[in-house]
């Protein structure tokens, strides 16, 4: 899900600042101090952690991509190594092909109706593309409560169009679009991105795609729960059966209109409400 802060949803963005190669690795993340403003109840509890810094930051990671945190502002000091470790390298493609696979057993399961209304609902940022190259050369917060997204310099990133894919949802795509089902995109994006974002998509290797749905003006201000459970109920209302879902954050998947399944991809980098 795109990362912005024109409005809509509370968005949490952690500082990414990294030197990567085409594998995205030896990558250095920066984040707010954990004793920055951080609640007694936050310092009560990071008292009791468990000395095994590996051990207790999978936990934390567990519970943050479970949701039964809800919404957290950022990182443990503790587990920056860990989460740096974990999004540039194997760790985090073996989750995401576990949840592709997962993904596609269910599909399977589903007798497509040849109508052309078996949909499945797809977000765009950090689940179709990764925008890890854009964070290589930009570093939001740096350690200071004060500093925001920088909108400009990630709109010039979305005008680009050089995201990648993330390798386990092309896949997923590919097979899905083999089954029947007709996909669609939903993203946090807006209107005046939709060239570009179509560009990046196929240069990541997507297309044939049923709709490709952005934020628009009247969009503007809305949680993107809301936006996406009201773009959701619109396709509903077309005779849509949405049987399936991916999206790498809860306000992509929860609300209401929501699919069958819905599948979510692992992200402990940001929360977005």
């Amino acid at each position: 899900m795109k990362r912005s802060s024109w409005g809509f949803g509370q968005i949490v963005l952690l500082s990414l600042h990294v030197s990567l190669t085409t594998a995205f690795s030896d990558s250095i993340l920066q984040i707010l101090p954990e004793n920055s403003g951080s609640s007694p109840h936050h310092r009560h509890r990071h008292r009791k952690i468990p000395r095994d810094d590996n051990l207790y930051c999978d936990s934390w990671r567990f519970v943050v991509e479970a949701n039964d945190v809800g919404p957290w502002a950022r990182i443990p000091s503790r587990c920056v190594a860990f989460v740096q470790d974990y999004v540039t390298n194997d760790r985090y493609r073996a989750d995401s092909e576990a949840v592709a696979d997962a993904s596609l057993e269910f599909a399977k399961t589903v007798k497509v109706s040849g109508n052309g209304k078996d949909a499945w609902v797809f977000d765009i940022d950090e689940t179709l593309l990764s925008n890890v190259p854009y964070y290589a050369v930009h570093g939001f917060g740096c350690g200071h409560r004060s500093e925001t997204f920088d909108e400009n310099s990630f709109d010039e990133w979305v005008d680009l169009a050089e995201a990648p894919a993330l390798p386990a949802s092309l896949r997923l795509y590919k097979e899905l679009e083999q089954l029947g089902f007709k996909i669609s995109l939903l993203t946090g994006r807006t209107e005046f991105q939709r060239s570009a974002t179509s560009k990046n998509l196929d240069y990541a290797g997507y297309s044939n795609w049923e709709r490709l749905i952005l934020r628009g003006p009247s969009d503007h201000g809305k949680p993107a729960t809301v936006y996406k459970s009201e773009r959701r109920k619109e396709l509903e209302d077309e005779g849509y059966v949405i049987h399936g879902s991916s999206g790498d954050q809860w306000s992509d998947l929860n609300g209401f209109a929501v699919a069958e399944r819905s599948f979510k991809l692992p992200n402990p980098l940001y929360y977005i409400a």
